[in-house]
């Protein structure tokens, strides 16, 4: 009987989606599918790995979103999304962004706090293979900058952002998970200060290869 391939879940928000850097709010739009990160990483792990890329736009850790809705709430739909995918070998988490709107009131330590608290639902959910506890593998965002049209909706975000690298670094040693810093290896778009540019797409594959293999 053929060996079915290892599954990689990529849970995240629009900079997994593939949002383009926006210059008119509500307009996203999204980069063809051969440019997208998930699509690179997928092409370096091969047909060993079945690849499912569960991003979101807006997703928050675990807070409701009171602009955009209660569906933007990630610890919400996390444990339906495993489910659906179980089992699954490894979860990349890449969320954090989003939660630095002043919206949500929170600070860098306790965005890290929300991203292990999704840890622990993926470790207590039961859908890794076997029914085992899947692998978890956390990313940290990059440093954002406050520009163009997502100014306001990040105002304050910038300087929290700086935080993130030492409070997630903090959380993954805490939690044993691995952690891939993308602060200072890739560097978000000067058009709108949070979404990547398209040369940026192979670094962020070739730090979660390396992270998957290692």
């Amino acid at each position: 009987m053929e060996q079915d391939p290892k599954t990689l879940l990529l849970f995240g928000d629009s900079n997994t989606h593939g949002t383009v850097p926006l210059t008119v709010l509500g307009q996203p739009e999204r980069y063809p599918l051969a440019q997208r990160w998930p699509t690179l990483l997928a092409q370096k792990l091969g047909a060993t790995w079945r690849v499912i890329d569960e991003g979101l736009p807006g997703r928050t850790t675990l807070h409701d979103d009171p602009v955009e809705g209660p569906h933007k709430n990630g610890a919400a739909a996390l444990l339906g999304i495993l489910e659906s995918h179980s089992p699954i070998d490894t979860v990349v988490v890449k969320l954090g962004t989003n939660d630095l709107k002043p919206r949500f009131s929170v600070n860098a330590f306790d965005i890290a706090q929300s991203v292990g608290k999704l840890v622990r639902i993926i470790r207590a959910s039961g859908c890794g293979p076997a029914r085992g506890v899947p692998r978890v593998i956390v990313v940290c965002p990059p440093q954002i900058e406050e520009r163009g049209v997502l100014a306001e909706m990040f105002r304050g975000g910038a300087a929290k952002s700086v935080g993130l690298s030492p409070a997630m670094a903090e959380m993954a040693a805490r939690e044993g998970v691995d952690l891939v810093d993308l602060t200072g290896a890739v560097t978000v778009s000067s058009v709108d200060g949070i979404h990547y540019e398209a040369t940026q797409m192979p670094r962020i594959a070739e730090l979660i290869f390396a992270a998957i293999q290692n």
